[in-house]
């Protein structure tokens, strides 16, 4: 779920609508068809009638030369978003045991000529007429720009399937404040009851492919729950599908006046819930800034707009402060949102903002670091876009302390300086489904950082996900695509899609549903050559090799909890102890603080000689900028493993090559604020 109409993105976010919207106050069975007598990849039966697929071959399987799966990956997708926000707000259905008839019509309020179809003119200007009828004849949708018809229709899967995809996430996905002020809602704005219809349906739909091949197991379409378990779906040449969740106040984790309105059992206990349903990746946060993290903003008259929602929703605006490093989060600018600020109570204006103030204020709050670590814990996925700089960074932050690779990056909402440092980790990273040739413009900028460390790429179509796709470039554009074509693994030919009456052509219709995603990939790689397209082949591969090392992740055994710690000073409370043990007990809530003056050191003893290669330091407020980390076999000669002169706080944590010590000594040479030195937590694994 992302932005629609941005320059080059063109993006634009449910949120944004939800506040303009503001302005303006079941049997599962398919119908027997004539037997396919083809091979394994053609149905049963397949209702009659019913969209045309356009591919013909059979679908690659089996893995590359290396046991490597082959085959592109959607990192970002919503199958079943027309359940979320009341119902109403994305038209059609993905499938209906009833038939295309009744799967791919309009909303009703859209008839007889899309007067009342009040998303639509919001989202697309004009008068937002349009004609309602969708099967047979598709006369205005689906369409690249136009946001609230379904794109993700069963058989459009099916043809990006055959077309070569072989991972797709399904990010189930709701928004409460966007279902209470639209006007046309048939069921609850509560999000984790959306969450759990969406996750439902899926199945469904699994089951629904399943009956036209002829029982449980048998179809393409195969939600997974484990990296072993997609594998084997990829190697058998079918499509492996990830349940991911994007909502904005996941297990209630809403925020009002920066007080949280859930609390660590709330976490756990949606964290659960979601594991038992099938969901291994997630958002923590998403538009507006929640009980567990702050939002990377929007910008122009939509930032403004979702600024004011963000007021409504939560009775704080956002705030800003100077960015700490090369990374920031988008420009809220000054454009007016007149209609969104009409909302807002007597007395209350939108504030103004710095322009050398680009970061949120509000980062990663101790409940989102909980349900980071929780996440850890159950081996999920985490996904950093939309997070603010500030929370990003500590995410990253506590996944180097923890070399936990499960980070990801779905569709072009990270700021780009982040790359590195997400291969670093072992993340994966997919970018929008822009036009080809911004999509390639931006994959070349991160071509060279793929190279190093040897991963494939992705793309996250966000279709049903308000955002805006390729537009067409046109019959008269230089290397259009010209039908038919060929696979990237050579096996398939592909055609245009048809689906009823209505044929699409890339070229002169852009991406305007699921189907046409081969159809796109084959633009990449007529305009770009055949380098990207080669990246995002490799894409499924690389994805699953983050799940399965985030799977196989345990976080070792930390040294130095419990052990005996001393110290050159302590400060003084008469309420509370800042002994040396505090930073050593496993109690984030208590830490160690010394004298205010430089010069000072915590000594661990880890009562026995152990193999050491990496320590973390979980600084309070009261931060060291210069440092070293010293080692001893017996506490009278020292040698020094790691030293920085330039600490930020945070977390930090120092790598350095294994070696046997029985004590350990932070050298604290520098402090970072007036104050001392003040340590939550010292960790110590053998690497």
């Amino acid at each position: 779920m992302t932005i629609a109409r941005l320059p080059y993105r063109r993006r634009r976010s449910v949120a944004v609508v939800s506040l303009l919207l503001l302005v303006l106050a079941a049997a599962l069975g398919p119908t027997p068809s004539s037997a396919a007598g083809g091979g394994w990849w053609e149905p049963d039966a397949r209702p009659a009638p019913d969209s045309q697929i356009g591919v013909s071959g059979e679908p690659f399987r089996g893995t590359g030369a290396g046991g490597e799966v082959r085959g592109f990956v959607d990192a970002h997708n919503h199958i079943m978003s027309n359940e979320a926000f009341g119902g109403r707000l994305i038209c059609g259905k993905a499938f209906s045991a009833k038939g295309i008839a009744d799967a791919l019509k309009d909303c009703p309020e859209h008839y007889p000529d899309g007067s009342l179809a009040i998303f639509d003119f919001i989202t697309g200007g004009g008068d937002g007429k349009h004609d309602p009828v969708g099967w047979p004849t598709f006369k205005d949708w689906p369409a690249h720009d136009s946001l609230t018809h379904q794109q993700n229709y069963y058989a459009w899967i099916e043809r990006a399937w055959r077309g070569g995809q072989r991972v797709l996430v399904n990010d189930l996905v709701t928004n409460g404040v966007i279902c209470s002020v639209y006007f046309f809602k048939d069921r609850s704005c509560d999000e984790m009851t959306s969450i759990r219809l969406q996750a439902k349906l899926t199945y469904d739909m699994q089951a629904y492919i399943d009956q036209m091949y002829g029982g449980p197991g048998k179809g393409w379409f195969r939600i997974v729950t484990d990296s072993a378990q997609a594998r084997q779906v990829v190697e058998q040449g079918k499509l492996a599908v990830v349940l991911g969740v994007e909502t904005s106040e996941p297990f209630g984790c809403k925020q009002i006046l920066d007080v949280p309105q859930c609390d660590k059992e709330d976490i756990d206990r949606g964290l659960d819930e979601l594991y038992a349903i099938g969901v291994r990746s997630m958002f923590l946060c998403h538009k507006f800034d929640n009980a567990l993290c702050g939002v990377r903003f929007d910008s122009g008259a939509l930032g403004t707009a979702i600024n004011v929602g963000q007021f409504l929703s939560t009775g704080t605006f956002w705030r800003t402060e100077k960015c700490t490093g090369p990374q920031a989060d988008n420009p809220i600018g000054l454009a007016a949102a007149p209609g969104a600020e009409k909302k807002l109570p007597p007395g209350v204006t939108v504030p103004s903002y710095s322009a050398d103030a680009q970061c949120n204020v509000r980062g990663l709050t101790d409940l989102g670091e909980y349900a980071v670590r929780g996440m850890m814990k159950r081996n999920m996925m985490l996904e950093i876009d939309h997070m603010s700089v500030k929370a990003t960074g500590r995410v990253l932050d506590l996944f180097e302390t923890e070399s936990y690779p499960g980070v990801i990056s779905s569709h072009s909402w990270m700021d780009l300086n982040w790359t590195e440092r997400v291969y670093r980790l072992g993340g994966f990273i997919a970018q929008y489904m822009h036009g080809s040739q911004g999509f390639i413009g931006e994959a070349e900028r991160t071509k060279a950082l793929r190279d190093k460390y040897g991963v494939g790429y992705g793309y996250g179509t966000d279709m049903n996900g308000v955002g805006g796709w390729p537009a067409p470039r046109g019959k008269d554009a230089p290397n259009p695509v010209t039908y038919p074509f060929r696979s990237v693994d050579g096996g398939s030919v592909i055609d245009r899609q048809t689906t009823g009456e209505r044929t699409w052509d890339l070229n002169t219709d852009g991406a305007a549903h699921y189907g046409l995603v081969p159809d796109w990939i084959e633009d990449i790689r007529r305009v770009g050559g055949q380098d990207v397209v080669d990246d995002l082949f490799r894409g499924a591969e690389s994805y699953l090799g983050t799940w399965g090392a985030s799977e196989r992740h345990s976080s070792g055994v930390n040294l130095a909890e419990g052990a005996s710690a001393t110290a050159s000073s302590t400060e003084w409370n008469p309420f509370t102890s800042y002994a040396p043990g505090r930073a050593v007990d496993g109690d984030r809530g208590t830490r160690w603080a010394s004298d205010w003056s430089d010069g000072q050191w915590l000594r661990i003893d880890l009562g026995a000689t152990r193999q050491v290669g990496r320590v973390t330091l979980d600084w309070e407020r009261a931060y060291g900028r210069s440092y070293r980390v010293e080692v001893s076999t017996d506490g009278a000669d020292w040698r020094t493993v790691w030293s920085t002169t330039s600490g930020d706080g945070g977390l930090d944590t120092a790598r350095f090559t294994p070696s046997q010590a029985r004590h350990l000594r932070i050298q604290l040479l520098d402090r970072g604020t007036d104050w001392g030195y003040s340590l939550r937590e010292v960790s110590v694994h053998s690497g």
